[in-house]
């Protein structure tokens, strides 16, 4: 059984571990005739390379990618596209004493309770460094989708959240931490170097919106464009939560209150007054900006002594060494769009299938 693979017709699958000589995605099934090179995929994995700030490992991997199938005179032919991305940077030594206990909070022992044994280098494919494969993954993504304009950014860090009235898209760019709220940003620069400093981390909440959906992307009950999403959201290493529109405080709403008011627009298609559903009404987009929020935990790799368990059962106290994030969220907005890229650019090809 394969696991390591997502979509139905725009299908993806990431290979290669974090200590491993190299990562890389196969992306099949992406139309040809699509103008594609290493320079279209490149600037997006930028957004996301590890080293760029303190506030994230300072593990320096350049992550270069090649194309290796898929795409000739600079278009794609139809064919599986091979996407590797080297990794020069590993110090697996640092994960010696991971090696016979477990780090709580970590899938160490549930990799290992599942085979019996485990790549405990930088956790393997539990490491974040998976994926940017699938940001790469993504770029290609992106091109099928070209009607859909993909943003996504910090909303919270530690528990601190930004003021939506303060909300400016083009300080997005302007931060290490893909924030929208300046003031904000210069919080979480104290909250996550007081983390780091402590040997600690904490959690992040990535927002994500879609604008250009057309309406009637997606499908009824066991394929709605939701549960595609929530499904993608939930497959990127430390998400623990996942939100479409107002999620969990709809349940606080009342039913006049959580609905989206229409009214005829001067094209046939209505004008709606408000998006709580998060531009997606039983499966299927509505036209509206679709809206995905996503939770990330506190990284599992600390310098805190955490108790813990040793692979011989023995009771052992864990403190990991060597270069992590002290909040995984800095660098999840790039990942999280390219899931959301991913996820559409399938649906299209679906809703094209069926719909013509």
């Amino acid at each position: 059984m394969s696991f390591n693979s997502f979509g139905h017709v725009f299908r993806f699958s990431t290979w290669g571990e974090s200590h491993g000589p190299a990562i890389g995605a196969i992306v099949d099934g992406c139309p040809p005739g699509l103008a594609l090179s290493e320079a279209d995929v490149q600037p997006w994995l930028d957004k996301r390379r590890p080293g760029t700030s303190r506030f994230t490992t300072q593990r320096q991997e350049p992550d270069q990618v090649r194309i290796l199938s898929g795409v000739f005179d600079g278009q794609t032919t139809g064919t599986p596209i091979s996407l590797m991305i080297e990794n020069v940077d590993q110090r697996s030594k640092d994960y010696s004493d991971v090696a016979n206990a477990y780090r709580p909070g970590h899938a160490d022992y549930a990799y290992d309770a599942k085979y019996g044994f485990r790549d405990y280098r930088g956790g393997g494919r539990s490491s974040a460094r998976e994926t940017a494969s699938r940001v790469a993954a993504g770029a290609v993504a992106r091109l099928v989708i070209p009607e859909v304009r993909i943003r996504a950014y910090l909303v919270e860090v530690g528990g601190d959240a930004i003021d939506r009235a303060a909300y400016d898209d083009g300080a997005i760019d302007e931060n290490p931490f893909f924030c929208p709220d300046r003031a904000a940003a210069l919080r979480w620069e104290a909250i996550i170097d007081q983390a780091r400093k402590a040997g600690s981390s904490v959690g992040a909440v990535v927002e994500c919106v879609a604008e250009g959906v057309p309406a009637g992307w997606g499908a009824p009950l066991y394929a709605k464009l939701d549960s595609e999403l929530a499904s993608g959201m939930m497959s990127i290493n430390a998400v623990k939560g996942v939100e479409i529109g107002d999620g969990f405080a709809a349940a606080r709403l009342t039913g006049e209150t959580n609905a989206d008011p229409m009214r005829p627009g001067n094209d046939g298609k209505p004008v709606f007054l408000a998006n709580h559903a998060g531009g997606i009404a039983g499966g299927i987009a509505t036209g509206q900006p679709v809206i995905v929020r996503v939770a990330l935990k506190p990284t599992s790799s600390i310098l805190t002594p955490v108790e813990t368990i040793g692979r011989d059962g023995a009771a052992t106290d864990i403190r990991t060494k060597g270069r992590h994030d002290p909040c995984v969220g800095v660098r999840a907005a790039p990942v999280v769009e390219a899931m959301m890229a991913l996820v559409l650019a399938d649906q299209k090809l679906l809703n094209r299938a069926q719909i013509g």
